[in-house]
C-alpha cells in the first residue's frame, strides 16, 4: 500500500485528564500527554498499573473527553465515538441474547449504512476468515473465550474502521489461547495494515506485536519512552529468540523499572 493512501492517523496533543468523584480530591490522570500514531502501523501502549492506559484507550476511541489538549485523525477533531475509531474492550461486547451473526451485523444495521443482504453477506465471509462459520448461529454463551474474541474482532471489522483501538483485548485467557489470538492478530494486522492502537500491560505481547511502543509514565501519566520495534515482518514467534528482541525487551526493561521505582517512592 502506497504511502501517501494510508489513513488513520492519530495526533495527540496536551491531554490532561482528572476523574472527579463526590466528596473526594479528583484523581490527576493524565498530564501533557502527547504523541503520534502513525498510520497503518501497530503501536502499542503500555505502562505501569493504574497509569491510564484505559483512559487514554477511551479518549482515543471518543467515548471519553480530555479537560484538555485535542485528538485528531487525518487532521479533523475527535469530537465523540464513530465507526472510523473501533474500540475492541476488555470485557464482552457481544449481546448475550443475539446469535453470532446477529452481533456482527448489528452496527451496520443500526446506522443503516448497508443494505441487511449486503452486511449479512460480509459478515459471513468474516465469520469464514476467523474460522466461524460454523458457530454463526451459535449465541456467545456457546464459544470459548478465543471464539468470542474471533467473533469481536469480525463485529469490528465490518464496520471497516481506520483505526482499531484494542484495550488489553486478550487479558483473562489462558496462556496458550492468548498466544494463538497474538498470533492471529499479527497475521491479520500484516494482512490488512490497519491503524492499531494497542493496549497491553503484557511486554512480551507488548515486542511480539508491536512495530513502536510507547511506554506511560505514572499517574499523572504521559508518554515517557517510545521504542522502535525493528523486527522483520512476517512476524512469528520464532522472534523471540532473537538478539534483537532481548536488546528491546532489556531497554523497556530499564524503561518500566524505573517508573515503577519512582511509583514505589
Amino acid at each position: 500500500m502506497n504511502a501517501a493512501t494510508l489513513s488513520g492517523e492519530l495526533v495527540v496533543s496536551g491531554l490532561r485528564k482528572w476523574y472527579h468523584r463526590r466528596d473526594q480530591a479528583p484523581v490527576h490522570v493524565l498530564e501533557d500527554c502527547s504523541f503520534r500514531i502513525e498510520p497503518g502501523k501497530l503501536t502499542v501502549v503500555m505502562g505501569t498499573s493504574g497509569c491510564g492506559k484505559s483512559t487514554l484507550a477511551y479518549i482515543l476511541s471518543g467515548y471519553i473527553k480530555p479537560d484538555e489538549g485535542q485528538v485528531q485523525m487525518d487532521g479533523q477533531p475527535v469530537q465523540g465515538p464513530g465507526p472510523d475509531r473501533i474500540m475492541v474492550f476488555q470485557e464482552t461486547a457481544l449481546w448475550p441474547w443475539m446469535t453470532v451473526t446477529e452481533n456482527i451485523v448489528f452496527g451496520p444495521l443500526a446506522r443503516k449504512s448497508v443494505s441487511r443482504k449486503e452486511v449479512t453477506q460480509k459478515a459471513l465471509e468474516l465469520l469464514r476468515k476467523f474460522g466461524l462459520s460454523e458457530f454463526k448461529d451459535k449465541y456467545p454463551g456457546q464459544l470459548s473465550g478465543g471464539m468470542k474474541r474471533r467473533a469481536e474482532l469480525a463485529q469490528a471489522l465490518i464496520n471497516s474502521p481506520k483505526v482499531m483501538v484494542l484495550d488489553e483485548p486478550f487479558r483473562g485467557l489462558d496462556v496458550m489461547t492468548r498466544e494463538l489470538m497474538q498470533e492471529y492478530y499479527i497475521k491479520l494486522f500484516e494482512e490488512t495494515r490497519l491503524t492499531t492502537v494497542f493496549i497491553t500491560s503484557e511486554l512480551e505481547e507488548a515486542i511480539f506485536l508491536a512495530d513502536r511502543i510507547l511506554i506511560m509514565g505514572n499517574a499523572p501519566s504521559r508518554i515517557v519512552s517510545s521504542l522502535e520495534v525493528d523486527l522483520p515482518r512476517p512476524r512469528t514467534f520464532d522472534v523471540l529468540a532473537s538478539e534483537r528482541y532481548l536488546e528491546i525487551k532489556k531497554e523497556a526493561l530499564e524503561v518500566l523499572f524505573s517508573e515503577s521505582m519512582q511509583q514505589a517512592d
